[in-house]
């Protein structure tokens, strides 16, 4: 006997198990077995190739800003609660992800930024990172390079654990010499700044016999250029990333967020040390990925933080790279 099953025979086959399902239960039958809740999520870390390079995505937990008033500044508070709402997020709740790649050429172990580490400055999801390094199998110790966008608590702050030492015993150190100057300045701890300076000197100090500073347009390791972008903090660094013809733009800091700082680029952000200068550095360089159609993989966007940036009208539209789970 042949088999021939057409569409509107398994529309019928359907039909009929759907009426058998019914039946059953009407009967007092259980059609589907009851499972508990499991309470659990999928991991935090994500893996996509780049030429010859493996990257590892890891995050260091999201980290909330509360109401964007005061915070996202420039453009009135109706207006930027209107921009979340129209993009189904929380008008009342700015979340930021913390998302840190890293690299493995094949002969060095790169990872970007470091998380808040031990400070709950943000709330208590944050300071994740090694947790979820080491449900992706790398370990911290076989890391050969830490590669700093900027000194800010978010991006240093996992260079050291809670007894001082340091948590990437075997990498040195990589940050601009201007933002480490300005960040671990004792001068400034009677100044509002204060708290992000004792955060950075915690972390920095202990590794600055490890720290090699960076320069603008330098490749200071293979494959892995510096170009300065400025404002957010004074030596703010973002990092093209580049194996066997394939690239892609760690973004550091230079928009916090994928609508309001993309939509509207030269609106400003508080933490910035120049808004002025960081809104000229953010649209200078984005115009330079969107032209060229370099990838993004940005620290503060949703999760996993890697697409793409596009020119739209005055500002700019971020595509999210569609998550590719086979290697």
């Amino acid at each position: 006997m042949t088999t021939n099953l057409s569409r509107r025979s398994l529309l019928a086959l359907g039909a009929g198990l759907g009426m058998g399902l019914g039946a059953s239960t009407m009967l007092g039958g259980s059609a589907l077995a009851k499972a508990p809740k499991l309470g659990t999520q999928t991991p935090y870390w994500h893996r996509f190739v780049l030429g010859d390079a493996e990257v590892t995505v890891v995050s260091d937990g999201p980290l909330p800003l509360g109401d964007p008033s005061g915070t996202f500044t420039g453009v009135p508070k109706e207006e930027v609660k209107k921009m979340l709402s129209d993009n189904f997020l929380n008008p009342d709740n700015v979340v930021l992800e913390q998302n840190s790649p890293i690299v493995n050429t094949g002969d060095k172990l790169i990872l970007f930024d470091t998380g808040m580490g031990t400070s709950k400055a943000f709330g208590p999801t944050t300071g994740q990172q090694q947790k979820n390094m080491m449900a992706a199998g790398i370990k911290p110790t076989d890391i050969d390079a830490v590669v700093c966008s900027h000194a800010h608590i978010d991006h240093i702050g996992g260079l050291v654990g809670a007894d001082d030492k340091p948590l990437f015993p075997n990498a040195q150190v990589y940050i601009a010499q201007s933002d480490f100057d300005f960040w671990t300045d004792e001068g400034k701890l009677g100044s509002p700044l204060k708290d992000f300076i004792i955060h950075a000197r915690k972390n920095l100090m202990p590794v600055r016999d490890r720290i090699v500073f960076i320069k603008d347009n330098q490749e200071f390791l293979p494959g892995v250029t510096a170009l300065a972008a400025p404002g957010h903090t004074v030596g703010h660094t973002i990092f093209m990333v580049s194996s066997k013809g394939k690239s892609f733009c760690f973004l550091g800091d230079l928009s916090h967020h994928a609508v309001l700082l993309l939509e509207k680029p030269r609106m400003e952000f508080s933490y910035d040390s120049d808004p002025k200068q960081a809104a000229a550095s953010r649209v200078k360089m984005l115009d330079m990925l969107a032209a060229n159609k370099i990838p993004v993989m940005s620290y503060h966007f949703a999760w996993p933080g890697y697409g793409h940036v596009a020119k739209n009208g005055d500002g700019f539209r971020y595509y999210p790279e569609p998550m590719n789970m086979q290697l």
